[in-house]
């Protein structure tokens, strides 16, 4: 090529555009950013006359791509040929010269956009903003780590105050009872595997508690950014071993939640063992897009079981009138909400299912259209925190909703030292490890959603190879389904259990935040979890047989076991434990406001009958 640029070296291809459009200047700088110094980019009205074989014309038609050696190309082939050495961008050239079809398509796609340019340039501004990428998610990830030890941390702390009352020795359901139990069915290795915990090593109630607050101590090394690697399997494993220790206790939905989101954590961190924000690999965008896949999951499924329940309360949008008060631990402001009119809870339960059931795919769409749909995702979760009291599950969820930004959204946010976080391209072992974690958890849980469309897609269907990786991705918890109330309870029985000395007179235990005493006003008690005060409102929906547990809550009490009567708020019988231990079932509401007005009271209910009969430690013929 005779004519060249001043200053450029001719052995660099120069990319040549239109610089009075604004929606070319828009492009031609994230493709700069792709490309850096490989190319150079000169505005037509530049330097057009240093290229004589290209017309005006064609300059404001297309952008022009002009090798060293002349050769020059436009439209769709000049981005695609521009772009080709460009990771996980060479595969447009191929198509366009491989596949039949494609460049027609693509060129014509290129004209009707260059030829509608202002229209498209406002799209882009309105779906990516003025950054078009590429995007980075090391300030992401800072972020997204130091949450998760918070969410850690509480779940451990929470567990740490209730645990010896709960599994411990002289608890509710004894851990080593529950392990002996396993151990006598599967008496060879596989108990390991089928309940991995730590606790078939040490099951003491010094070891539970290690566990805990051990937990604890790594949640603040996680916060603190020490060894963050090693630390989140730590954490994974230690909570892990809680869970499958819990039983029943441990069974609910953000426990598993926690488990999945952590054990994606151990593959999104990098390794170092003292904090730094400078110099890491950057993370992995496949475990950015597995966060991404997980909240989608979360949120598409609560809303399918809801549909898939057939529940009419959901189908009619009348669900939150029973809602606010039949939730296991409502809030003050729940008071408040249940009553309001019907047609505003029609208009939020409508709102709900819209958060659910279409906001989730933003998660997969431009940035702009991505925030938004986090920015939903997280105001519903906010509305749940104020109405009830879910532990730390929807502040887990709006934790998860930090992956759907990247570093460019949360700069603003932050100040300069944690802003200029630097990164090197991830490992390609460590790119590997994501790839192959990726196929296995977007197969297991995509079994669990289409079942959840289609109850004739399940496990069973699966070819035995495929049926065994599904099996036990399952059994450790790393890829779950989801789905709270799906189906309402219209009702709200309660259990009250009552202790005597002499069999005539009984008085009641208080729990500290389950409905009791109708004057107590329901508290806020949120992210912590009291799991006691939870299985009771379960037990309430059936009978104390279907509720193992219950019988011993009531063994320990007649036991006067200290542990369990920590879980208590109130203990009538402080100096003794009572001879006689009885459960009366009530039908509870909330008060209206006017009774609210006359008699002060939060609740009002009647008395359905006996839950338990009246039993004594000499009706039990063994520990439970």
């Amino acid at each position: 090529m005779e004519d060249s640029l001043d200053n450029i070296p001719q052995s660099i291809p120069v990319l040549v555009y239109d610089g009075e459009c604004s929606f070319c200047r828009l492009w031609v700088e994230h493709w700069h950013q792709l490309t850096g110094d490989r190319v150079t980019y000169q505005p037509a009205q530049s330097v057009s006359d240093q290229f004589p074989l290209i017309s005006d014309a064609e300059f404001a038609r297309a952008v022009q791509f002009v090798l060293p050696d002349g050769t020059f190309y436009s439209g769709a082939e000049a981005v695609f040929r521009l772009l080709q050495d460009v990771p996980n961008r060479g595969w447009l050239l191929w198509l366009y010269q491989h596949l039949p079809g494609f460049a027609f398509l693509s060129e014509h796609t290129y004209q009707f956009v260059a030829t509608h340019r202002n229209f498209f340039y406002w799209i882009t501004l309105l779906l990516w903003g003025h950054q078009l990428g590429p995007y980075h998610y090391s300030l992401t990830r800072w972020v997204f780590l130091r949450a998760l030890g918070l969410i850690y941390l509480i779940a451990f702390l929470s567990l740490s105050v209730q645990i010896k009352g709960l599994i411990g020795s002289n608890g509710i359901l004894p851990i080593q009872q529950f392990l002996q139990n396993v151990a006598s069915v599967y008496p060879g290795n596989d108990r390991y595997l089928l309940i991995p915990t730590l606790t078939w090593l040490n099951s003491s109630d010094t070891f539970l508690q290690f566990l805990c607050f051990g937990g604890a101590a790594l949640a603040i090394f996680l916060i603190l950014d020490i060894a963050t690697m090693p630390v989140l399997v730590l954490l994974w494993v230690f909570y892990l071993s809680l869970v499958n220790a819990g039983q029943d206790f441990l069974s609910f939905q953000w426990d598993i939640l926690l488990l999945e989101a952590g054990f994606l954590a151990i593959f999104l961190a990098s390794f170092h063992w003292l904090p730094r924000l400078n110099h890491q690999r950057a993370p992995s965008i496949i475990i950015i897009w597995l966060y991404r896949w997980l909240i989608f999951r979360l949120m598409l499924m609560s809303g399918l079981a809801k549909l898939a329940s057939e529940d009419v309360t959901w189908r009619n949008l009348t669900a939150l009138q029973f809602h606010y008060w039949t939730q296991p631990l409502p809030t003050p402001l729940a008071w408040y909400m249940a009553q309001t009119p019907l047609w505003f809870m029609q208009l939020s339960a409508l709102f709900m299912f819209f958060v659910e059931l279409f906001v989730p795919f933003l998660f997969f769409m431009p940035r702009r259209l991505r925030f938004a749909g986090a920015v939903l995702t997280i105001a519903l979760q906010v509305l749940i925190i104020l109405t009830g009291n879910y532990t730390f599950f929807n502040w887990l969820s709006i934790i998860l909703c930090i992956p759907l930004f990247d570093d460019e959204a949360l700069q603003r946010f932050f100040p300069t030292r944690i802003r200029g976080i630097q990164q090197r391209k991830p490992s390609q072992l460590k790119r590997f490890v994501a790839v192959i974690l990726a196929i296995v958890l977007v197969f297991v849980s995509a079994i669990r959603l289409l079942n959840l469309v289609d109850p004739r897609i399940s496990p069973r269907t699966l070819p035995p190879a495929l049926a065994q990786i599904y099996t036990q991705a399952s059994g450790w918890y790393l890829a779950n389904g989801y789905g709270l109330f799906a189906v309402m309870t219209t009702t709200r029985p309660e259990i009250i259990v009552e202790g005597s000395q002499d069999g005539k007179t009984w008085l009641p235990y208080e729990f500290p935040y389950k409905a009791g005493d109708v004057n107590r006003m329901p508290v806020y008690v949120a992210p912590h979890q009291p799991r006691l005060d939870w299985q009771m409102w379960f037990a309430a929906l059936s009978d104390y047989r279907s509720n193992p547990w219950f019988v011993g809550l009531v063994y320990r009490l007649l036991e006067g076991s200290p542990e369990v009567e920590t879980l208590m708020t109130v203990n009538p019988f402080p100096d003794a434990p009572p001879t006689y231990i009885r459960a009366q079932l009530y039908q509870y509401h909330f008060a209206s406001l006017t009774e609210r007005e006359q008699t002060g009271a939060w609740w009002k209910r009647e008395e359905i009958g006996s839950y338990l009969p009246s039993v004594s430690l000499k009706d039990f013929t063994s520990q439970p």
